[in-house]
C-alpha cells in the first residue's frame, strides 16, 4: 500500500534507528499519528534539544550539556584513574553502580579492521594527550565490552600505554563474554571492578 507522503516519510525516519525495521516502523508511525499534538511537539522538542543542547566534553567526550562535563569537573572524584568506555550510554551505566569514584574516558567505538575502524577513528588521542598532561593518573582501568574489537581494543591501549609505566587493568570476567556493560546490573559490574586484572 501506498502511504501519503508525511507517513512514508516517517516510517522511513524510524528505520533509521538501530534494529528497527519496515513492520516496527511502521506501527511507530501509526502510534505517533494517533498520539494527541501536545505529545508529539513534546516529542519533537525532545529529539531537537539533544542536538543542540548537548556536546561532547573536550575531556572526555562523554555527552553534557557543560564543557566540562559535571563528572571532570568534580574534584571530589579520584584523579588517578581513569575508566575507558566505548560509549556515553556505558558512564551513565557505570555511575548507577556508585561505587567507582574516578574519572572516565568514551572511546565512541572500538577499534574494528572489518568495518574499517582504526585507531585514529576512535577517541584514542586525546587519552594519550590526558594522560601526558595529567601526572595524577596512576591506572587505567579498560572497560571495553567482551567482544572480539572490545578485547582487541584493550590489548592495543594496553601496548600503547604500558611502556609509558601507566597501570593497565582490565575488568574483571564477571561480565560474560559478548555482553554490553549497558545491560549488566550493578553487582556484576561492581564486582567486575574490584576484581579488574592487570594487563
Amino acid at each position: 500500500m501506498q502511504y501519503p507522503e508525511p507517513v512514508a516519510k516517517l516510517i522511513d525516519s524510524y528505520m533509521h534507528l538501530p534494529g528497527i525495521g519496515k513492520k516496527t516502523a511502521t506501527r511507530l508511525a501509526f502510534y505517533t499519528i494517533d498520539m494527541n499534538k501536545d505529545d508529539v511537539l513534546n516529542f519533537a522538542e525532545a529529539l531537537t534539544d539533544t542536538k543542540e543542547k548537548l556536546k561532547f566534553c573536550s575531556i572526555c567526550g562523554n555527552i553534557t550539556e557543560n564543557d566540562p562535563c559535571d563528572i571532570c569537573a568534580d574534584p571530589n572524584r579520584d584523579q588517578s584513574k581513569i575508566l575507558v568506555v566505548e560509549q556515553p550510554k556505558d558512564v551513565a551505566t557505570m555511575e548507577r553502580m556508585k561505587d567507582y569514584k574516578g574519572l572516565y574516558h568514551v572511546l565512541h567505538g572500538v577499534l574494528s579492521p572489518m568495518e574499517g575502524k582504526g585507531p585514529d577513528d576512535i577517541n584514542i588521542s586525546s587519552l594519550i594527550q590526558r594522560l601526558q598532561k595529567n601526572e595524577a593518573i596512576q591506572e587505567v582501568i579498560v572497560a571495553t565490552n567482551a567482544t572480539p574489537e572490545g578485547d582487541a581494543t584493550a590489548m592495543y591501549l594496553a601496548r600503547l600505554l604500558k611502556p609509558a609505566g601507566i597501570k593497565v587493568t582490565r575488568l574483571a570476567r564477571g561480565l560474560s563474554v559478548g555482553s554490553d556493560i549497558e545491560y549488566a546490573d550493578e553487582m556484576t559490574l561492581f564486582k567486575a571492578v574490584e576484581g579488574r586484572t592487570e594487563m
